[in-house]
């Protein structure tokens, strides 16, 4: 009975199977785990970086640009990283003393070489391009130029960067370049939605740059560029001696020819209206024609007294005078026999533009309110002006009138803007974290030229990847079923061995 009643199961063959098959599912699950945990590790950024200072005539910047080592559809992801302002005028002011042209950049560079990483120092490019100050020093003394370009070479050879050259930009790169800079901030270049036209202004030349909706007459004003693969046909000029500091000087100097005589040697008064009413200041006449934009001028007169009158009205037609619209060879001319397209889409103005008209709070008006309230701003008394602006230099202060006003002129009567596209301008100072400028093309156009490294890696491709657990996914479910089957016939077989 006790025998019968006692239940006997043969040898439980099926239980190695059983764990060797979990052990193989588990440790697959962990190996599937594991890579992806690995092949989506996020890997290291590595930077490149570069320098570019920009010697415009009245001061030099220095921006440090960075960008991913790998590069992006043949062009660099470049965005500013710092920027530092030189102490002093720009360099074409050193015509005389050359060396204080490369000893003026001393700190700046070295704040350099604390924001860029000591091991990337010495593949970092370095290059100066000088604007419009010293285009006209070059017009005006060749030998002088090449001596303050020399002492910059000298001075940024010294560092441990590497240089890549000083040189002089012309006016068209300068408007090109300015136009990438715009358009790569604005996120324009990645995306067929159109593009921003620019508008530059410095205090020797101003430029403008689009992209015209009719063939370009003038091959000097063409140039094309290709960028994330793409082609930009580009209207582009500069307009040299038309910056805000050398009109300035045209301006005043039409008036003085007309009120000074070689025969007169007592002060002469010159009455303007583009300075508030109640200035009063004593100028040199070499002042006003010491620079290659005017002829020469021969006065028995060596002072004047600079008064202001504060008509707007008249101060504009006292600067229409410096554009000549007399004569067009071509279809349609901005001015002085210049090609130019109709201005169609938006366009950013920035520079002296930004910081003239936000300084008065225009940047958002309609035409006409822009004229009234520059014609209510140049007659307010210069008294109440120093009053109310104590901390804005008395040079700056006082030009504001002329520079607004010329401003306004040169993109209505010069550029041919109109009260209806008035509203297609933005004046901007920076897009994100950057400056609106040339410097920031000029990086992304020289990054073409600079190989980039091999990047940190994933495990392995991600078709492979992909490929690699969809077969180790398969491979599991096999072995689940390969279980599943094992157990079920270990089962029955074991219900029928009982005794």
């Amino acid at each position: 009975m006790d025998e019968q009643g006692e239940v006997k199961v043969k040898n439980p063959w099926y239980r190695p199977v059983v764990i060797f098959l979990a052990a193989v599912i588990t440790m697959g699950i962990i190996i599937m785990v594991a890579i992806s945990v690995v092949q989506y590790k996020p890997l290291h950024q590595k930077y490149k970086y570069g320098i570019v200072l920009d010697a415009g005539s009245s001061h030099t910047s220095v921006f440090i640009y960075e960008w991913p080592a790998e590069k992006e559809n043949n062009t660099g992801m470049v965005r500013q990283k710092h920027t530092c302002n030189v102490k002093g005028k720009g360099i074409s002011s050193y015509s005389n003393n050359p060396k204080g042209a490369g000893a003026s950049l001393q700190e700046c560079m070295q704040e350099a070489k604390q924001k860029i990483p000591t091991h990337r120092h010495h593949e970092t490019p370095v290059y100066l391009g000088a604007t419009a100050g010293m285009r006209l020093l070059k017009m005006e003394n060749e030998e002088a130029s090449e001596n303050v370009l020399d002492s910059v070479a000298h001075s940024l050879k010294g560092y441990p960067f590497s240089y890549q050259g000083a040189r002089i930009i012309t006016g068209q790169e300068e408007g090109a370049f300015g136009w990438i800079t715009v358009n790569y901030l604005s996120e324009n270049l990645r995306k067929p939605t159109g593009t921003l036209g620019a508008l530059d202004l410095g205090g020797a030349s101003t430029q403008i740059t689009f992209v015209p909706q009719q063939e370009i007459e003038s091959h000097d004003n063409s140039i094309n560029f290709r960028l994330y693969g793409n082609d930009y046909h580009l209207y582009t000029h500069s307009f040299l001696c038309y910056g805000k500091d050398q009109v300035l000087k045209l301006s005043m100097g039409k008036k003085l020819e007309s009120t000074l005589k070689d025969d007169v040697t007592d002060p002469v008064e010159l009455r303007d209206p583009c300075f508030h009413p109640g200035f009063n200041f004593t100028r040199t006449v070499q002042s006003v024609f010491n620079t290659p934009c005017m002829k020469e001028v021969k006065m028995a007169n060596e002072n004047f007294f600079h008064l202001g009158l504060g008509d707007w009205s008249q101060c504009q037609q006292s600067i229409r005078k410096v554009f000549n619209t007399s004569f067009c060879p071509y279809s349609r001319c901005s001015f002085n026999g210049v090609f130019q397209p109709s201005v169609d889409g938006d366009f950013g103005a920035f520079s002296a533009f930004f910081f003239v008209m936000d300084f008065l709070n225009l940047t958002s008006d309609t035409l006409a309110g822009t004229k009234q309230k520059l014609a209510t701003y140049c007659s307010t008394p210069w008294k109440k002006m120093t009053e109310n602006h104590p901390n804005t230099k008395e040079k700056y202060l006082s030009e504001y009138c002329f520079s607004a006003t010329y401003i306004l002129t040169l993109l209505e009567d010069g550029y041919k803007f109109t009260s209806d596209n008035w509203k297609d301008i933005r004046f901007i100072k920076k897009i994100g974290d950057s400056d609106a400028g040339w410097t920031l093309g000029y990086m992304l156009n020289m990054t073409n030229m600079i190989p980039a490294e091999a990047p940190d890696t994933p495990l392995m491709p991600y078709g492979g990847y992909v490929t690699f657990m969809l077969l180790f996914s398969l491979l599991i479910l096999l072995l689940l079923l390969l279980a599943y089957m094992y157990f079920r016939r270990s089962t029955r077989t074991a219900q029928k061995d009982i005794i």
